[in-house]
This record gives structure tokens, C-alpha cells and sequence, in this order.
């Protein structure tokens, strides 16, 4: 179908407009900006007017936790909830049961989401076979499967000798590998940032440190083997510090923050409030202020949504026992808004971290409305405000440490190559 865009306001971070122009899309693709091209007839007219009109998000970190965890979230619900976010390309990690270890659990992934024709889904490959930090997976294999990266997700690969061994043969395939900066002795057993509030709340604490030596570690390491490394879900200030130094010096380094931990320290933990219960954890309003201001000036690369739908019942348990992990698809674009506002940026740089930076960062043909690109478009009302509540939540995970709030931005339209997939 052909669709024509119009009166909408028109932001594309990669070419840096900012301007009132139509959109024209035919065959899945942008065919023309600003005036139709001959004899174009729309089948489809969207009227956008004080809309805005930008790329589709994409997202660098979503469980869709399938296969293997369908009583927590289904692919087809998270899916939903995604292009409800205005999401249209999303990376999830490769934790799920069994691991993505193996090109056949790749396939099978990658063939469920082309069948739900929603959004679009790229797989990040296990590093080492099931998780478990010990033999390296045929990532060549994995890589010809549809893996577009290769992961430890949160499992924690203890032997530096087989993270050196990793980077190595990434890296003689070119193949980017994409880390969680912990260390996992120092961050065993602790469950919130180690501070004044675990202290007094009796909780066992992770310190900064856990970070800054996985950091310190991995930036050698990519000093030895000239891998391309993706650091995930930075927490910490001296952490944003150190990527910014290993940039410096011009390593092949990039990295990215949670939209959680852009808003929310340790002081919103209250009184053992489960649902701010996450990884890494919710560290000081100091480390939290350098995320946002490292967000903003480019030495972090990117905000996801670091979405991790939990049931209720493993949410409405002890703090400590309660199972890690928040629902953040539909948030990630009222999140970047309400930094980019507080920080009082221009809707261009803002939008540059859901969809540009994040895009380049994949490795996709995606967060550009050139003409010629596939039409990934999310078209929004930045000015609507919305109540976070679990019955506007599509997504089969509820909580969220937003609950309550008031949040800025309401999708209005999401197309995934040409098709209307989302209209709110």
C-alpha cells in the first residue's frame, strides 16, 4: 500500500532535520520527502499534524523470553508491546531456555518473529556454549544463523583466559561482542548498590568497583585483540569515565544505559519496593547524574529499555528474593523524552539515542528516514502525557518502578516496513 504522511513534524537524527515535510511510502520504502513523486496515489493518508514524525525506535536490549519462559512473556505479547513503544527493530539477548548456543535455536527464533510480522528481531549469539563461561560457541555458525552479536547476558564468565580467547576469535571475524561489565565475586549474593540505603535497609550490597574492574579488564583485553566491544547497561560514574577514556584513545569501544537508570537511584528503593529490584542495580544520585550527562554528551552511546518482564508472583516476594528485572518497551521513548526535556536538549539529539546511535551500534539498516531506507516510522504526540498503569502495559510483564507516573510522549502510529502494525 502507499501511504502519505502529512503536516507532520519531520526529525531524522542521522541527516539532522528538523522540519514541517510529507512523508511518501510505497513498496515498504521511503519514496519521496516533502512533495509526491509523479504519479503517486496514495492508498492510505495519515494526517500527523502536531504529531511528530521520527524512525522507528530500536532497542539494544529486550528479553522476549521465548523460548523457554512463555509464563513470564510470549513473543507475540512482547512483540505487541513493542511496536506500542513505537519500537520497530529491537536486539535480544541470548538467555533464554535453552541458551542461543546453537544455529537450529537461532533459526527457529528468527522464523516465530518473521511469522508475527511485527517488528524486527535480531538475535544476539551465547559467547560460550550454554552461559556457562567455559567452551566458545561456533560463532561462525551462529553468525550465518542470524546472530548479530554474541553474548553472555548476565551469566557471568569469571575466566579472563576464555574472555581473551573470545575477543581473539571475535575479533578475527570482525564479530562485535557485547558485555555486561560485572565482576562476578565482588557482585555475589548482592542484590542493591552498596550505599547508605542498603546499608540501613540490611540489604547485601554490590559495589561500584564490581563495574570498574570488569570495565578496566574488558578495555585491556580490546587493547590486545583490537575486538569490538558493546558495553551494556552502564551503572556507575567512574564507569561512564572510563568508556570515555577507552574512547579517547581511540579503542573500539561503545556503550549504553538503561532508561531506568537515567531516572532512578538507590533512594527510590523505598521500603524494599520489589519493582526497583533490577541489574545492575539502582546506584547514587551521583552515578546516576554522570549516566545522564554521559548520555548527553556522547560518551554513553545509547539508552535502551533493558526490558525484563517478571510474573507477579516472582515480583511479590522479600526484596531480596524477589526475581530482578522491569518491564520497559512501551517506556523507552516517554523515558528518553523526559531526559532529553530535563536536560533541556533539542528533540534532535534526544531522539538520537533510541534510534540513530543504537542503530549503528547493531549494525541495521534502520533509525534513518532517507529516502530509500525500509519505512520504520514512529509517529508521536511529545506533548501527551500518560499514566503508567499494569492495564495500559501491553506487555504481559507488569511491573515497572513507573507505576503511577505520569510519563510524557504517546505513540499514535507505528509502521514497520510500510505497514501500520500499531495505531494508539
Amino acid at each position: 500500500m502507499k501511504l502519505h504522511i502529512k503536516n507532520g513534524r519531520f526529525i531524522d537524527p542521522r541527516s539532522g532535520t528538523d522540519t514541517k515535510q510529507d512523508v511518501f511510502i510505497a513498496a515498504g520504502h521511503i519514496v519521496a520527502l516533502g512533495s509526491a513523486p509523479a504519479d503517486f496515489k496514495a492508498g492510505r493518508v495519515i494526517d500527523a499534524s502536531g504529531l511528530i514524525v521520527a524512525p522507528g525506535l530500536v532497542d539494544l536490549s529486550v528479553r522476549l523470553r521465548e523460548p523457554g519462559f512463555e509464563y513470564k512473556a510470549t513473543l507475540e505479547t512482547e512483540m505487541h508491546a513493542a511496536t506500542a513503544g513505537g519500537i520497530t527493530s529491537l536486539a535480544c539477548p541470548p538467555d533464554t531456555d535453552p541458551p542461543l548456543d546453537e544455529p537450529g535455536l537461532v533459526e527457529m527464533l528468527k522464523h516465530r518473529a518473521r511469522s508475527l510480522n511485527l517488528v524486527h528481531v535480531y538475535p544476539l549469539g551465547a559467547l560460550t556454549v550454554q552461559l556457562a563461561g567455559k567452551r566458545l560457541t561456533e560463532m561462525v555458525l551462529l553468525q550465518e544463523a542470524g546472530c548479530m552479536a554474541f553474548s553472555q547476558a548476565d551469566a557471568p564468565l569469571a575466566d579472563t583466559q576464555v574472555l581473551w580467547r573470545a575477543l581473539q576469535y571475535a575479533s578475527t571475524f570482525e564479530f562485535p561482542v557485547w558485555l555486561r561489565p560485572q565482576d562476578g565475586f565482588l557482585a555475589q549474593g548482592g542484590v542493591a548498590h552498596d550505599g547508605e540505603v542498603a546499608t540501613r535497609l540490611g540489604l547485601a550490597g554490590i559495589p561500584a568497583s564490581a563495574e570498574t574492574i570488569a570495565i578496566a579488564t574488558i578495555v585491556q583485553l580490546v587493547r590486545d585483540t583490537g575486538a569490538r566491544v558493546h558495553l551494556q547497561r552502564l551503572s556507575t560514574a567512574r564507569g561512564v569515565e572510563l568508556v570515555r577514556a577507552a574512547k579517547a584513545e581511540g579503542l573500539p569501544i561503545s556503550c549504553d544505559v538503561s532508561a531506568h537508570h537515567a531516572h532512578l537511584s538507590e533512594m527510590d528503593l523505598g521500603y524494599f519496593d520489589a519493582r526497583c529490584h533490577v541489574i545492575p542495580p539502582f546506584r547514587s544520585g551521583r552515578d546516576r547524574d554522570a549516566l545522564r550527562q554521559g548520555l548527553a554528551d556522547g560518551a554513553i552511546d545509547a539508552l535502551c529499555s533493558d526490558h525484563a518482564p517478571v510474573d507477579d508472583d516472582a515480583k511479590q516476594l522479600p526484596f531480596a528474593e524477589a526475581e530482578p528485572g522491569a518491564t520497559g518497551l512501551e517506556l523507552l521513548l516517554p523515558l528518553a523524552l523526559k531526559w532529553g526535556a530535563e536536560l533541556k536538549l533539542p528533540l534532535l539529539k534526544t531522539l538520537a539515542v533510541v534510534t540513530d546511535r543504537p542503530a549503528r551500534i547493531l549494525g541495521i539498516p534502520a533509525g534513518s528516514l532517507a529516502v530509500g531506507e525500509a519505512a520504520d516510522v514512529c509517529i508521536f504526540d511529545a506533548d501527551a502525557m500518560q499514566r503508567v498503569t499494569a492495564e495500559t502495559l501491553k506487555s504481559q510483564g507488569k511491573n515497572t518502578p513507573f507505576l503511577g507516573t505520569e510519563l510524557p510522549g504517546r505513540v499514535r502510529y507505528t509502521l514497520v516496513g510500510g505497514q501500520v502494525v500499531f495505531e494508539g
